[in-house]
């Protein structure tokens, strides 16, 4: 088994679409649009096969529903040199730095960033590799 997607509610869905396709080199599927449900999203695919699928309801951002319910994404960097890279290139795009490039407690490198409504991503390189 493998995974598919993780998908993540969001307010402003074009914003998060440039976002993950700016930093993350994932490329979008077609818009899906149920009007019916007032719902939209988009399948957002990195070369691996797995995907992000950011989805918007009218009836939920209207609400006072919490969009932040997936706790984070973690992207396997492969090394630390890349974690490091990317979260500069996200700081200096202006977005919000959760923990600085470290080594975690159970060995991994990692940086937390968050996406512009704030769902956090760590960014993640395994030492043992």
């Amino acid at each position: 088994m493998k995974m598919h997607h993780v998908g993540l509610w969001v307010k402003d869905l074009e914003k998060q679409r440039e976002f993950y396709e700016k930093f993350f080199d994932v490329f979008s599927g077609k818009l899906y649009v149920n009007k019916s449900r007032g719902f939209r999203s988009y399948f957002l695919y990195f070369d691996s096969g797995a995907a992000i699928e950011i989805m918007h309801q009218e009836t939920l951002a209207e609400s006072s529903h919490s969009y932040q319910e997936a706790g984070h994404l973690a992207i396997d960097m492969a090394v630390a040199e890349r974690v490091d890279l990317l979260t500069d290139k996200i700081r200096a795009a202006g977005y919000r730095i959760v923990s600085e490039p470290r080594i975690t407690g159970d060995g991994y490198y990692e940086s937390v960033v968050a996406d512009p409504e704030g769902n956090l991503i760590e960014l993640v390189a395994d030492p043992g590799r």
